[in-house]
């Protein structure tokens, strides 16, 4: 006999609230906390598609005002904490976080006087109520953040505060995609099957602004931008303990167990680390790294170098142009105008390190005289910064990595989403994800599409030590977006790796700066 599913209301109710304060630079944030609000009637995982709502105190006082913003106006912050295309759970306010180093974004956001909406979202190891099929599988995530804002919409005159109309996504690594893809991906119709299955509200799912910290995005093409960038560096840091295909799901097994040589490992929150080189601001569930490197096989080197040779094409074919109008375009070789816009990404990085004191003067990938940066060498760039990842980045031949995951199956087999890593597993019966959900993960097919609405406001960042991933990746969805009519902020911060709110203050100047001027015009 089938089980008749549970269906939750998509009202949101006002009166379920704890009131809380937390300090923040010795100065008390009070606000009211809803947890567990499902925000889809019919949902897949009930745990992974609930959200707390953060609603600063001042709002449910005559008059009371935050920062400037009032009930009414409050923009609405909209986290998610996902890494790894692992499941993502709710971002809580705290005063003490990993990354930041101090107070995470919510609770600088509710001081700032936004309301803070966190939904948890599915991942690619979440398990269904059902207890038998994994529900998180490409695009179950995005399908969940998009639920999300939905709900916010639905609920707008109930909400006690928050403009819906304001909506401002944020999000580190694969949650930074996550975010680009929210941003990006408005509206559009190729996700309604997915969203009338979970039972989402029927409202709008665009949003304001996007906020993306090292977006690990355009997947499909993010192979031949990492070998673009660290072809000729030979030796990867990422290679202890090597992820093996999820093992199949059992009764009373855990989600998201890894094989590794005899041991099976539960996947648990934070990053899987070997010996003693992981850096502390590493997002949670981020790839593994080690203190030492181990030389890529011949066959690595071979598919590095087929696969750099592949980029210029990509780049090409995307008819990008900087801001002066000039196009960015790439020869065979891998050299051109747009490997230029990359250096000058990275030596306006450099260059704001050298005016505030810093000695760059070993680093020969730098080019500086009279106290300016004049050039930039990519190679020893790559050298210095090192690789992470052999050949293939991420659509490994033996599908080991998280993405083969994200794109697996719902009986967790993980499957390619390139050709070129199809054509060169040698594993019979090797498959590969549907176009339909390789294209739906990559936010650079959506923009310009009609029946799509954008958000008008974007904030990219990339450490300018970041190797999960090619500069060029958030480079090309900046470009794509900047010509395409869109306000983008994005920059290379110096000294930073694969890390994502490390500039709150800046951040959320950026943002109030947005959604002052946008209300200003509104009047």
């Amino acid at each position: 006999m089938k089980v008749k599913q549970a269906k939750y209301s998509l009202k949101f109710n006002a009166k379920n609230y704890t009131k809380e304060t937390l300090k923040l630079e010795g100065q008390d944030v009070a606000f009211r906390a809803y947890r567990d609000v499902v925000y889809t009637a019919k949902p897949a995982s009930v745990a992974s598609e609930s959200m707390s709502i953060f609603i600063p105190e001042a709002y449910f006082q005559k008059g009371g005002t935050v920062n400037g913003y009032t009930a009414k106006t409050a923009p609405i912050f909209l986290p998610n904490g996902v890494g790894g295309y692992m499941p993502g759970d709710s971002k809580e306010p705290s005063a003490s976080e990993r990354m930041s180093g101090g107070a995470n974004a919510s609770l600088v956001a509710l001081s700032k006087g936004y309301v803070v909406a966190a939904p948890a979202v599915r991942g690619r190891t979440t398990v269904g109520d059902d207890g038998k099929t994994y529900v998180g599988k490409a695009p179950a995530l995005l399908v969940d953040y998009k639920a999300a804002v939905r709900y916010l919409r639905h609920n707008r005159h109930r909400l006690p505060a928050g403009n819906t109309d304001r909506i401002i996504s944020d999000g580190t690594s694969a949650g930074g995609a996550l975010s680009a893809l929210l941003g990006a991906t408005g509206n559009s119709k190729e996700y309604d099957a997915e969203l009338r299955a979970i039972g989402a509200a029927h409202e709008r799912d665009d949003i304001f602004a996007a906020m993306a910290y090292c977006p690990i995005t355009d997947l499909d093409h993010a192979d031949m931008a990492y070998e673009w960038m660290f072809n000729g560096v030979n030796e990867a840091y990422q290679h202890s303990a090597p992820m093996s295909p999820l093992l199949p799901l059992k009764a009373g097994s855990m989600p998201g167990a890894l094989k590794v040589g005899d041991a099976v490992v539960p996947l648990g929150p934070g990053p899987v680390v070997q010996g003693d080189s992981a850096a502390a601001d590493r997002p949670d569930n981020a790839p593994v790294e080690d203190s030492s490197a181990v030389e890529m096989t011949q066959a690595e080197r071979v598919a590095s170098d087929q696969l750099k040779a592949l980029f210029p094409d990509y780049v090409n074919s995307l008819g990008l142009k900087d801001r002066q109008g000039r196009a960015l375009t790439l020869d065979e070789d891998g050299t051109g105008s747009f490997a230029d816009y990359i250096k000058s990404v990275y030596a306006a990085s450099a260059q704001s390190a050298l005016d505030a004191g810093e000695d760059l003067s070993a680093l020969d990938w730098l080019t500086i005289e009279n106290g300016m940066v004049k050039d930039v060498d990519l190679a020893k760039y790559a050298a210095w910064a090192t690789r992470l990842k052999a050949a293939p980045a991420f659509d490994k031949f033996d599908r080991s990595s998280g993405e083969n995951d994200e794109f697996g199956t719902t009986d967790n087999t993980p499957r390619h989403f390139t050709g070129f890593s199809l054509t060169r597993d040698k594993e019979a019966g090797a498959t590969m994800a549907t176009w339909d959900d390789v294209r739906r993960m990559n936010p650079m097919y959506f923009i310009g599409q009609q029946g799509v609405t954008i958000a008008p406001h974007w904030r990219i960042r990339h450490g300018a030590k970041d190797r999960d991933t090619s500069l060029a990746v958030p480079a090309l969805l900046a470009l794509k977006l900047q010509d395409s009519g869109y306000d983008v902020d994005f920059a290379s911060p110096w000294g930073k790796g694969h890390a994502g709110d490390y500039d709150l203050a800046e951040l959320f100047d950026w943002a109030d700066g947005i959604c002052k001027a946008a209300d200003t015009r509104k009047k």
